[in-house]
């Protein structure tokens, strides 16, 4: 039978059998097609429709079991949507700023694998191990759910991952989106006035609120160093005409008329600098609680334009001193000038000292900022140390009850709404923590601040007392570098008294904080206890058959994978620490960079901007030595002060340029963090891992440089912005300085006019011409011929002097000439051929390299085109000098022809004063005694 059944059945049928009648085939098609219609119709009834419909009734019972939740999400993306920045979605990315959501389907899909029900809203990213993270830039105001993990976790995470790849391609579009930048510019954002106030903010508004405050805080210490400059103004000016007062040079009404003057136009001053700042717009808008990145941008614009104005404002009133000293005082020019020399070198030093301390104040300023970030995020991970329990508890009671249903004693749908339930009531917990811990938060940071602002005003009263008395004692001094250094002293003193208690409190605050956090996280966790011990000792011996001895042993085995998960969620928080102390100490390291660029900055403008005024001053020949040394110094002094102005306007465009990168920052962080979490987990890695984790590194590396780049094209914009400010404020300098040298130049003029007036005979000649009418021998035709003579000697020197003037400038124009065309010769050489530039900091290398070239042609250019001014006046001086002697030569001439004529004897008295009038008198004076 087997051997039978074995072998081949083979059919044989001869092909003709085979006929095809087209009715037939016609007849089976259409029963085919209604067949097909009448079992579909059947399968979407009585299969899809009422999957469907328990879909739709589950979607339906979700919604309306966070109803609450669901109606504040809506306000929230609805009042919000147009001020978050949307990112292109990718897995790679652990978290997700404000106002990104995942579609429903994605957050069902996800809910649905992990058993749990989630709310449809939730905004959530699945982590490498399966979690849900909040966004650091996730409202506080709206409760935080928490969420589950899994034991099938590490395949999704590496779906999700392999999958984000290939979605993302090159990740170009995670951090470029003018799209995000606008809407970055627009995201409203916490006003504060103190550190307290920050810790009520959320993870991402953190780190925009501490630039904010840090920006707040250099136009206070502009203030307070502005302040001290003026004060020690006046008591130099006051030690100065002290000087004047017991010489008896000035009487007690004009000291006292021009010291009150000063103080009172130093008062109007700061005065019209307060009113300008609160007219404006964006410092209209102090009182309001949000601000946006834009809004900051254009106050710090405004405000500095408004500091180069008060400069200016003080550079006037600096030379109306010079003036009253002229007027009030009655002091001679050289007087007054010594005066207004030893004013500016000791105003001088003063800009020294208080360049000096603004720099260490400012760095101080940016480590506090750095401290203040560290303890908010200590702070931050506190509050959400709840949500990591809950979690953990989640995933550990999701594993037991995984285990009961494994062995047939729970079903699958008693596991499910279990856990849905007992996820509601662990929701309604960490909703209610996060309610109770934001309210009392905010009541314990107002009391504290409250009680710091009276401490504050207690100690900035004495503290004025104390300015006041020290200030009233020292009127009668009479050595301002003692003066300054003492003063200097006292304020840093006081603010470093003011900064120790505002630390102090700031610390109280933060303990108060912390001790709160602990205290509603003690309380619950236990209700997190009490939910389960129901769950393990109530409602699983009723539903099973379990008895209360087998409860208790799972409730301890529980226990125990609690612990794991606490531990592991620890081993998570330090990592992350970790790598945000590495981003602080990144960031320290940024600020060192600004204060060595700022400082080189200074270095350069100052040497430049001395070299340009020396040489103008070597080029107006004719001033003294110690005019000229006013000139630098008063130079110096204007320019020390504008580099003070400016090095603080640095600091807070290298602020303004990290608070704009702020946003791609924290997405870079995140990825840091996501791969050190999936790093540790593999720890043994098959060459899948090992590929993907390859792949996440590449994809840090080049988000880093993408943030690097942006980074410092952002910078760039800013330092245009702060070369215009060094633009103008040089623009000031130089009007300054063109009054300075204008006014030196006149005196100068002006003595040598009277130098001149001194020199001229004029006496002599009116007696010289009395006499020749009185006399006898002159006649109307010899006088004729002797004015004729004199007029025909005149225009033989002057035709001498255009003769050879014209050679000599020719001969000039001709060495310049054949100086330029070497020049042309240069310029048309093929400037040096630089690679082709592969990125924007490339390509700007190349246009500084090309701006170097030219900028040295054009001074070569401009070396031959003052050589041959320099030369024309040097020719011309000399050959003036020249046609002086000899018109003065022709003139004596004449006077002793005339005193011949008219038989005048020439006295020695008047040969005595006609010697003055010549240099070389030994030569002359015969010339007038032969013709007696």
């Amino acid at each position: 039978m087997a051997n039978s059944c074995s072998s081949d059945v083979v059919l044989t049928f001869s092909v003709d059998s085979l006929q095809v009648v087209p009715g037939l085939l016609a007849t089976a098609v259409v029963l085919g097609i209604v067949t097909g219609v009448v079992a579909a119709g059947l399968l979407c009834w009585f299969v899809f429709l009422p999957l469907l419909s328990r879909k739709v009734k589950e979607k339906v019972a979700t919604q309306e079991n966070i109803k609450p939740d669901v109606n504040q999400g809506k306000q929230n993306v609805v009042s919000k949507a147009k001020k978050k920045r949307k990112i292109k979605e990718s897995k790679l990315l652990p978290l997700e700023e404000e106002g990104d959501q995942l579609s429903n389907n994605g957050v069902a899909a996800f809910a649905l694998k992990a058993k749990v029900v989630y709310p449809i809203n939730q905004k959530f990213r699945p982590l490498a191990d399966g979690a849900s993270n909040p966004s650091l830039h996730e409202n506080h105001k709206r409760a935080q759910l928490p969420n589950q993990i899994f034991e099938d976790s590490a395949e999704s995470s590496m779906e999700s991952m392999s999958q984000g790849e290939k979605e993302d391609g090159s990740s170009s579009t995670t951090i470029h989106s003018n799209t995000s930048l606008d809407r970055f510019y627009e995201r409203m954002f916490p006003r504060v006035s103190s550190f307290p106030e920050v810790l009520q903010c959320n993870g991402g508004d953190i780190k925009l609120c501490l630039y904010s405050l840090c920006l707040q805080s250099l136009p206070l210490l502009d203030t307070e160093l502005r302040q001290e400059q003026y004060t020690m103004f006046v008591q130099i000016l006051r030690i100065n005409l002290t000087d004047l007062l017991l010489e008896k040079k000035i009487d007690g009404d004009v000291y006292t008329h021009i010291i009150s003057s000063q103080e009172t136009e130093l008062e109007e001053l700061e005065e019209n600098h307060r009113s300008r700042l609160m007219s404006n717009k964006s410092f209209l808008g102090k009182g309001s609680e949000s601000q946006t990145m834009e809004d900051i941008e254009r106050r710090e614009r405004e405000y500095s334009d408004h500091l180069i104005r008060n400069l200016e404002g003080f550079w006037r009133q600096i030379e109306t001193v010079h003036q009253l000293l002229h007027d009030k005082a009655k002091c001679t020019y050289d007087e007054a000038e010594r005066i207004m020399v030893n004013l500016i070198l000791k105003m001088i030093v003063v800009e020294n000292i208080l360049s000096d301390s603004q720099e260490e104040l400012t760095m101080e300023i940016q480590e506090k900022m750095i401290r203040w970030e560290h303890m908010a995020k200590v702070v931050e991970s506190l509050k959400y140390q709840i949500q990591e329990e809950s979690e953990c508890r989640l995933n550990a009671i999701s594993k037991t009850l995984e285990q009961l249903t494994i062995k047939k004693k729970l079903t699958v749908k008693q596991k499910e709404r279990h856990l849905t339930e007992l996820f509601k009531e662990f929701w309604e917990t960490v909703s209610r923590y996060n309610k109770d811990c934001s309210q009392q938060s905010k009541s314990v940071i107002a009391e504290h601040l409250g009680h710091r602002s009276k401490l504050v005003d207690i100690l900035q009263k004495k503290q004025k007392e104390e300015r006041l008395n020290f200030l009233a004692r020292a009127e009668g001094s009479v050595d301002s570098d003692h003066f300054i250094t003492e003063y200097h002293k006292l304020l840093e003193d006081q603010r470093e008294l003011q900064g120790a208690l505002e630390d102090e409190e700031d610390c109280k605050v933060i303990d108060a904080v912390a001790e709160l956090c602990k205290e509603l996280y003690t309380g619950a966790s236990q209700t997190f206890e009490k939910l389960v011990k129901k769950l393990f000792l109530e409602t699983l011996p009723e539903i099973t058959n379990l008895t209360i001895g087998e409860c208790e042993s799972m409730k301890h085995e529980l226990r125990h994978n609690l612990s794991v998960e606490l531990e592991k969620a620890e081993n998570e928080r330090k990592i992350k620490i970790k790598l945000f102390q590495e981003m602080l100490v990144q960031e320290k390291q940024l600020w060192a960079k600004e204060q060595i660029q700022s400082s080189v900055l200074d270095k350069y403008v100052c040497e430049t901007q001395q070299k340009i005024v020396q040489g103008v001053l070597i080029r107006l020949s004719g001033l003294s030595e110690d005019s000229n040394k006013f000139a630098l110094q008063r130079h110096k002094f204007l320019l020390r002060s504008v580099l003070r102005t400016l090095a603080l306007r640095n600091i807070a465009m290298a602020t303004l340029t990290q608070m704009r990168m702020s946003r791609k920052t924290v997405i870079v962080q995140e990825l840091k963090e996501q791969h050190a979490l999936e790093k540790c987990k593999w720890h043994l890695q098959d060459e899948e891992q090992w590929q993907t984790q390859k792949e996440m590194e590449a994809h840090i590396l080049e988000e880093e440089n993408k943030l690097e780049e942006e980074t410092w094209q952002a910078r760039c914009d800013f330092q245009q912005q702060l070369l215009l400010d060094l633009t103008d404020a040089n623009n000031g300098i130089r009007q300054h300085m063109e009054r300075t040298i204008g006014q030196m130049l006149i005196h100068h003029a002006q003595q040598e006019a009277a130098k001149t007036m001194m020199e001229d005979n004029s006496e002599f000649k009116e007696r010289l011409v009395e006499a020749a009418v009185e006399s006898v021998y002159v006649t109307g035709s010899s006088l004729n011929k002797l004015v004729q003579g004199y007029n025909q000697n005149v225009e033989q020197i002057l035709k001498d002097h255009e003769k050879e003037e014209s050679k000599q400038l020719k001969a000039i124009k001709d060495d310049a000439s054949k100086l330029r065309s070497n020049l042309k010769l240069i310029k048309t050489k093929p400037m040096k051929k630089l690679p082709e530039p592969s990125s924007s900091y490339d390509l700007h290398e190349r246009l500084i390299s090309q701006q170097k070239q030219l900028l040295e042609n054009l001074r070569l250019f401009q070396e031959i085109r003052l050589d041959c001014l320099r030369q024309k006046k040097s020719v011309l001086h000399h050959l003036g000098g020249q046609l002086e002697i000899k018109l003065k030569d022709a003139e004596q001439e004449f006077i002793a022809e005339l005193a011949s004529l008219a038989r005048i004897r020439l006295g020695d008295n008047n040969s005595s004063v006609n010697r003055s009038m010549h240099p070389e008198p030994s030569s002359r004076i015969p010339s007038v005694k032969k013709l007696k």
